[in-house]
């Protein structure tokens, strides 16, 4: 009996891929061009390459603090306790493995908390044998004494107690605290190093490591002098971070938090353990706008933090950014969790980045600018005296504002804000509105990127509202439609991310037509429309324009050599990619009015 000959093995007939040959194909499609073009760099200074090989390190894979899935969190930040209580129980029969206890006054309140008095109300009859509690501390480190007292209560073995504290550095008696909590027998951690408020203020990925590896050391040197042994002082500590929807910028971020404490607990003469790391998805990346688009970015997000080795995840509902979610809101952030974990089966693989060349090359790269960032602290004199001297808060500062030039530039693009706006949107069911003065209660004000656009779609109700219509913006297209459509579409993008109603004309054969489309329609607002080659008539058609009334006329595109014709026959702006479209929306808002 004859037997088939064995299967060639899958991939065999094709040739092994090789950088070279890649190159070579890259270098034709860019036809002359320079290689540099497919090169970008992260906030940080980060170059990031189009392609990377396989890691030839062979780096070690990071393990979670505690083996298996990470501890999925639903938010409580109800100030009222026996809502919050009601909104706990539902979420952890529905699926959550933990609370994130959110007290008023902490970084992570988004407007609203727990006051402390109500923590009791808040946990009344939840059984805690099986539910992770990470606190999320205001000024009252009491909290953490009073959580305790509730666990004890139930008769649980402190020891066995699924709690993180949440102690903050600025805790006057934090040593103190520990040791009182380390002597009722619970495990820990007590302390967290928060790096969600540099994230939140507008600050870069190595900018938040270095402030909470700063933080940590910061922590680890005033246990040590407050009689702990560095061993315990060390287990004592955990982490907290912002993960947003920059998947490689997040994944990467908490690799590299790993590796850097475990330079410093090698520094410290001790062998590096896994560290509780507590992620959330980032309050920066939410909108008011088109909220139903923040389900996906902390679906995004809430994927890196756990492929990237978190122990407990929080996810903010889609609304958090319009005020106090309601039980809607809150079961789709929970289920976010529940499909990665239970159908996705995220959890089963400890890092698996490891290894992939891209990753690793970023993880290093920030985990070398972190380490001169924090060398930066420790130089200044440590966290506290480099605040005192205004250091971080300038990083954070800097950083924020080339996010928002970025964002009015288009540059950072927003789906449903500053790209593809809806502006015939429904409202949003939440329990309270947020307060629109709301900044956070840390040192660094807290923003979200998509503020300079709401700022303007805010202007645009308001005038809804008082005058019974929005504002319209005119696009004269001149010239054939087939020439125009590309600079029509790009106008009518960027107009509608202002609030404008847009109406566009069809092919304009003369300045009198123009005029005649603008009369018809209403709109004090204009933007002249087409191909270069047939802005030689702008001037013409904006001259006429302003004589029909137009208040405010902007031109899509660069001007070139035609801006002083432009500008002397009524042209007050352009709009073209890399422009300040929130600043040119702005003051056609102002002449709408």
């Amino acid at each position: 009996m004859s037997h088939p000959s064995a299967s060639p093995a899958p991939g065999a007939a094709f040739p092994p891929a090789r950088q070279e040959d890649w190159r070579t194909l890259v270098d034709k499609a860019l036809k002359g061009a320079p290689f540099e073009r497919l090169l970008s760099r992260t906030a940080d200074g980060i170059e990031i390459q189009p392609l990377y090989p396989r890691s030839p390190t062979g780096a070690p894979a990071l393990a979670r603090a505690q083996p298996g899935p990470w501890r999925m969190l639903a938010r409580v930040d109800q100030p009222d306790g026996l809502s919050a209580n009601q909104q706990a129980r539902a979420d952890l029969e529905g699926g959550a493995t933990g609370l994130h206890i959110v007290l008023s006054g902490s970084d992570g309140a988004c407007g609203f908390g727990l006051a402390p008095v109500e923590i009791e109300a808040a946990l009344a009859g939840v059984d805690l044998a099986d539910v992770a509690l990470e606190l999320d501390l205001g000024r009252d480190a009491g909290v953490a004494e009073q959580v305790a007292s509730i666990i004890e209560a139930q008769g649980l073995a402190a020891s066995s107690a699924r709690a993180s504290f949440g102690l903050r550095r600025d805790d006057p008696a934090l040593a103190e605290r520990v040791r009182a909590l380390q002597g009722r027998g619970f495990a820990g951690p007590f302390c967290v190093a928060d790096g969600r408020p540099v994230h939140a203020g507008g600050g870069t990925e190595a900018q938040e490591l270095a402030f909470a590896l700063a933080s940590a050391v910061s922590m680890l040197r005033a246990l040590e002098a407050g009689g702990l042994e560095l061993e315990a002082a060390r287990r004592a500590i955990s982490f907290r971070v912002a993960s947003d929807a920059d998947q490689f910028a997040s994944m990467s971020k908490l690799r590299a938090l790993r590796r850097l404490w475990a330079r410093v607990e090698e520094t410290c003469g001790l062998a590096p353990l896994p560290v509780h790391i507590h992620a959330e998805t980032a309050w920066r990346m939410m909108t008011r706008r088109d909220p139903w688009v923040n389900a996906l970015r902390a679906t995004v997000a809430a994927f890196s933090a756990g492929v990237a080795g978190c122990d407990a995840l929080s996810v903010l509902p889609f609304t958090q950014a319009l005020g106090l979610p309601d039980g809607f809101a809150r079961r789709l952030a929970r289920n976010t969790q529940l499909v990665l974990v239970e159908e996705a089966h995220l959890a089963r693989v400890a890092d698996p980045a490891a290894g992939a060349g891209g990753f690793e090359a970023l993880t290093q790269a920030l985990c070398d600018k972190a380490w001169g960032l924090f060398q930066d602290i420790e130089r200044a004199g440590g966290l506290e005296a480099a605040m005192q001297a205004g250091l971080v808060a300038g990083w954070v500062r800097d950083a924020s504002a080339a996010r928002l030039r970025d964002v009015s530039r288009r540059k950072a693009q927003i789906t449903g804000t500053n790209e593809f706006p809806n502006v015939a949107e429904g409202e949003q069911n939440v329990l309270a509105p947020l307060p629109r003065s709301f900044a956070g209660d840390s040192v660094f004000p807290a923003m979200r990127l998509a503020e300079p656009f709401e700022a303007l779609r805010d202007e645009s109700d308001a005038a809804l509202a008082r005058t019974g219509a929005r504002p319209k913006a005119f696009l004269a297209a001149l010239g054939a439609t087939a020439s125009s459509a590309a600079r029509v579409g790009f106008a009518r993008g960027a107009f509608e991310a202002g609030g404008f109603e847009v109406v566009a004309s069809g092919e304009l054969r003369s300045a009198d037509e123009a005029v005649q489309a603008l009369k018809l329609c209403g709109a004090s607002v204009a933007c002249l429309c087409g191909a270069d080659a047939d802005y030689a008539a702008a001037p013409a058609h904006a001259r006429a324009l302003v004589e029909a009334g137009a208040r405010f006329i902007a031109l899509a595109g660069r001007p070139g050599e035609q801006e002083s014709a432009l500008r002397e026959a009524g042209t007050q702006d352009f709009i073209y990619v890399g422009s300040d479209v929130a600043g040119t929306l702005k003051a056609a808002l102002e002449q709408a009015s």
